[in-house]
């Protein structure tokens, strides 16, 4: 018969552990105190939304028998899941979104990054005009830029119906207009972010690639852009999420122009489920679809840099 006894941590003779043994740590008050509101506000503000969207979207509302007792709600399983995977609209405003991404993601964090570099070999009078006036539409609340932009694409009304070779709210040039008018509010914050961490360059490696006879183009290519290279991964994860979340542009521009439906894009899917057809399961089922394509995409990305950054 074989007995087990349980075994202790070696310890020295005053009774203290011996410095190589292992202690098992206790969680303080203090560390759970500066904890609680990080705690509170994540539960508040996403675990419980998020919780309540999936308890809405496995219901929908149904007439029973001949409908005088009014609507009400009957659990349908991941039938809500289904109706959005299988509705043409929701695949629709996914195209108009990769499509929108593919374009206004590469335009805008280039055209960023290329004023960011230009605004880091300024002088300091021209860097701070430069910074102010790129910077300024991200000021401007998006319903106000889009209101301007309506009417500067309208015919009649704005001159840009008659300057551009295609029609800015047809079905075929509505698109590049909204690229337009998110790239042009949002490049100068990301040329805020860019030109932040390039001031975190040391000029000391700066000075080094000068004296080597490097030029500008070569010190910027070579040297600033691979050191921000984390920073810039940071702006194509929210980049990416931002286009997924579409919602400001095309819901001003749907008062100008048929090209643009209820439906144009996921975020404006689930508007138009849950304010106007009041189907909250099937607008829960969309926000929820839509977040975890945001999650994956943000988690592709940052693996991405990961592998990059080693």
């Amino acid at each position: 018969m074989t007995v087990v006894t349980p075994t202790r941590s070696p310890k020295t003779a005053d009774g203290s552990p011996m410095p190589g043994a292992p202690r098992h740590r206790r969680t303080s008050p203090a560390t759970l105190l500066l904890v609680a509101p990080f705690a509170l506000l994540l539960t508040g503000t996403v675990l419980v939304p998020v919780g309540y969207a999936l308890y809405l979207s496995l219901f929908t509302e149904r007439l029973s028998g001949l409908g005088f007792e009014g609507p009400h709600d009957v659990f349908v399983w991941l039938e809500n899941y289904g109706d959005v995977l299988t509705d043409a609209a929701f695949h629709d405003s996914v195209g108009n979104v990769a499509l929108y991404a593919l374009i206004h993601v590469p335009l805008m964090l280039g055209g960023a990054l290329l004023l960011a570099l230009l605004l880091d070999a300024a002088t300091v009078r021209l860097r701070q005009v430069w910074s102010l006036a790129v910077f300024l539409p991200y000021a401007v609340p998006g319903v106000i830029a889009g209101l301007v932009w309506a009417y500067l694409y309208s015919p009649n009304i704005g001159p840009l119906n008659d300057v551009l070779p295609w029609d800015p709210l047809g079905s075929d040039g509505v698109l590049p207009s909204i690229v337009n008018m998110a790239t042009w509010q949002w490049m100068g914050y990301n040329m805020i972010i860019f030109y932040t961490a390039l001031r975190t360059v040391p000029r000391e490696v700066l000075e080094a690639a000068r004296v080597d006879g490097a030029g500008g183009l070569r010190t910027a290519l070579g040297i600033k852009v691979p050191m921000i290279r984390p920073t810039m991964f940071v702006a194509l994860v929210f980049t990416v999420v931002g286009s997924l979340q579409l919602f400001t542009e095309p819901l001003v521009l749907r008062n100008f122009t048929p090209s643009v439906t209820s439906t144009w894009t996921p975020s404006l899917y689930v508007y138009e489920a849950a304010f106007i057809s009041n189907d909250y399961g099937r607008a829960a089922a969309a926000s929820l679809l839509l977040a975890v394509a945001s999650a994956l995409l943000s988690a592709l990305v940052m693996r991405l840099s990961a592998r990059r950054t080693r």
